[in-house]
C-alpha cells in the first residue's frame, strides 16, 4: 500500500490509484504526521521549499520539516528513510541552499533510522522549476536573458521520471542502504549550453548577456519584494556558483539503467508551450506557505 502526505491546499493527482491512501496536513503537526508514517516500512521524503522560498523557508520546511518526520518515524519504528537532497550539499557550504541540505543530510544519517540520501542532479520535466522557468523568463524578457557570470558551469541535468526510476530501484537495492548516492542524467552541459538548448527547444530567442552573479542576486531581490513570486530565485545562484556533476556511470552502476539525454527529451513536450503567459500566471500567484 502507498501512502501520500500532501500540505493542506494541495489536490491529490486524477491519475492515482484509488488504492493510494492521501493524508492532508502539515510539517509542523506532529500528530498528523506521526498518523502519516505509522504502520510504513519506508518513508520517501520529498518535502523542499528549494524552488519558491527564501531562506527562512528552507528552515522551516527543509531542515525543521525533516526533524519532525525523523522523531515521527523513530516513535513509530519506521525501517528506513529515502531521502532527495542535492549535489553540493554540505553543511559547512556558505549557500544557504547547500548548507541546509547539508543539514537536513545530517539530521537523516543521525537519526538511528536505515536511509539511503540520493543527491540528483538538477532535475527537469514538464512541470519543473527550472528549465521551465528559464523558457518563462526568456518569454516575458524582450530581446535578452541575462545570464549570471560567464555561463561555464557544469550542470547534470536529470529527467524527473529517472529519479523516480531510481527511488524505484532504491527501494528493493539492500546495496543502497546507508550510502549517499550522487548521479545525474546522459550528459554534462555548460548553463549556457543549456541556455541555448532551451532557445532552440521553444523558438525563443534572445541575445545572452553575462552579469556578476552579485548583481543578479540584487535585482532579483528586488523582484522579490515586488511581486509575489519570482521565476528565478536565490537557491538558483546557490546551485550555479560552482559545478553541479556526479560521474557519469553512476546512474547505471547503482540502478541499471541508461538515463535520457536532455534535449531529446525535452523536444517532447516544450515545442509549441506559451511560455509568456505561464510565467505571468506564475509571478503573480501567492506563494506557498511553510509547511
Amino acid at each position: 500500500m502507498v501512502r501520500v502526505m500532501l500540505a493542506p491546499r494541495e489536490q491529490p493527482d486524477s491519475s492515482w490509484d484509488a488504492s493510494v491512501e492521501v493524508i492532508q496536513g502539515s510539517l509542523t503537526d506532529e500528530q498528523t504526521i506521526f498518523r502519516a508514517v505509522s504502520g510504513a516500512h519506508v518513508i520517501i521524503h520529498l518535502a523542499s521549499a528549494q524552488w519558491w522560498g527564501r531562506t527562512q523557508d528552507l528552515q522551516a520546511v527543509d531542515l525543521d520539516g525533516t526533524r519532525a518526520v525523523v522523531a515521527a518515524a523513530r516513535a513509530a519504528r519506521v525501517g528506513r528513510i529515502i531521502l532527495v537532497s542535492q549535489l553540493g550539499a554540505t553543511s559547512s557550504s556558505a549557500f544557504p541552499l547547500l548548507r541546509v541540505k547539508g543539514l537536513v543530510e545530517d539530521a537523516v544519517r543521525t537519526s538511528g533510522l536505515a536511509y539511503t540520501i540520493l543527491r540528483p542532479g538538477i532535475l527537469f520535466g514538464e512541470d519543473d522549476s527550472f528549465i521551465n522557468h528559464i523558457a518563462m523568463q526568456m518569454a516575458v524578457t524582450p530581446g535578452l536573458f541575462l545570464m549570471p557570470g560567464r555561463g561555464e558551469t557544469a550542470l547534470h541535468p536529470l529527467y524527473v521520471e529517472d529519479l523516480v526510476k531510481a527511488v524505484c530501484c532504491t527501494l528493493d537495492g539492500m546495496q543502497t542502504v546507508d550510502e549517499v548516492i550522487e548521479f545525474g542524467g546522459a550528459e554534462y552541459i555548460s548553463l549556457e549550453d543549456l541556455l541555448f538548448t532551451v532557445m532552440r527547444v521553444t523558438g525563443i530567442y534572445r541575445t545572452i548577456i553575462g552579469v556578476p552573479p552579485y548583481m543578479l542576486r540584487w535585482i532579483n531581490s528586488v523582484y522579490e519584494r515586488i511581486l509575489p513570486r519570482t521565476l528565478i530565485t536565490g537557491q538558483w545562484f546557490d546551485i550555479l556558483a560552482a559545478n553541479r556533476t556526479a560521474r557519469l556511470g553512476n546512474t547505471y552502476q547503482y540502478f541499471g539503467f541508461q538515463p535520457r539525454r536532455i534535449e531529446d527529451t525535452l523536444l517532447t513536450y516544450m515545442r509549441g508551450r506559451r511560455f509568456f503567459a505561464a510565467g505571468l500566471r506564475y509571478s503573480f500567484r501567492r506563494r506557498p506557505r511553510r509547511r
